[in-house]
């Protein structure tokens, strides 16, 4: 049998998810490949997977595009790994750099900007100083691992899936299972058993990583983050893609 071809996100948020896979007998079934969010996108994009975990944003540069699970990385309020960092208010910011990782949070804040703050910063991406600049009105957009124990280190801080919730009062969705093309009923089921499997055993998955002192990993992953794809979840990701089309 032809095995499908995954892309999934290499950062924590993803490990349960994959802890489900590597625990399950789907694992058989699949060729699996670990990236940072846009290589995710960009391989889905170019068809050198069936599915990824990808940014939703990035669906809008697919010709053809399905959900094809009941579980996501999204949050229903602050999720604490996706911010905008800045040395003043954002109200003051006159440059905000993009984060070269991720094409969905990049989106959302610029969404943010022009819909929730209505503030008309210089945007800027792949910055010479991106996250280091000590300039007063600067801010930058930073997610995953990288953001974990950073929050104590600026003034102004602002979770962008709380920001959302203010704006919208729905949960958010940074990234979803999609595909390029239909995938079968059977392996539908398959994949989602492997996905709950590892929800279920989070707790277990928490004892196999590295203790932080700067960062709450059990808080993260059993409560932060939220992974069902639920009807408002769908209804968020659907508003998004229509305020990014309209930027």
């Amino acid at each position: 049998m032809k095995k499908i071809r995954i892309s999934a996100v290499s950062y924590t948020n993803t490990k349960p998810f994959i802890y489900g896979i590597q625990h399950t007998s789907v694992i058989d079934q699949i060729d699996l490949s670990l990236d940072i969010p846009s290589d995710c996108a960009q391989k889905l994009i170019d068809d050198k997977v069936d599915i990824g975990l990808i940014p939703v944003a990035a669906a809008l540069n697919l010709p053809e595009w399905h959900i094809v699970s009941d579980y996501c990385i999204g949050a229903n309020g602050a999720v604490n790994s996706v911010f905008i960092f800045s040395n003043c208010d954002i109200h003051e910011v006159k440059t905000i750099q993009l984060d070269p990782q991720s094409r969905t949070s990049n989106n959302l804040a610029k969404v943010l900007i022009r819909n929730f703050w209505k503030v008309e910063p210089q945007q800027i991406i792949n910055a010479a100083d991106y996250a280091q600049s000590a300039d007063t009105y600067t801010a930058f957009v930073q997610i995953g691992d990288r953001t974990f124990g950073k929050k104590q280190q600026f003034k102004y801080v602002y979770d962008l899936a709380e920001e959302w919730k203010k704006m919208t009062g729905l949960p958010f969705v940074f990234a979803a299972w999609i595909s390029n093309k239909p995938i079968s009923k059977e392996f539908t089921e398959e994949f989602n058993k492997g996905l709950k499997f590892g929800l279920d055993h989070r707790l277990e998955l928490l004892k196999e990583l590295p203790k932080r002192d700067d960062f709450d990993l059990e808080d993260y992953l059993m409560h932060r983050l939220d992974f069902n794809l639920t009807d408002d979840k769908k209804k968020a990701l659907y508003l998004f893609l229509d305020y990014i089309k309209a930027l």
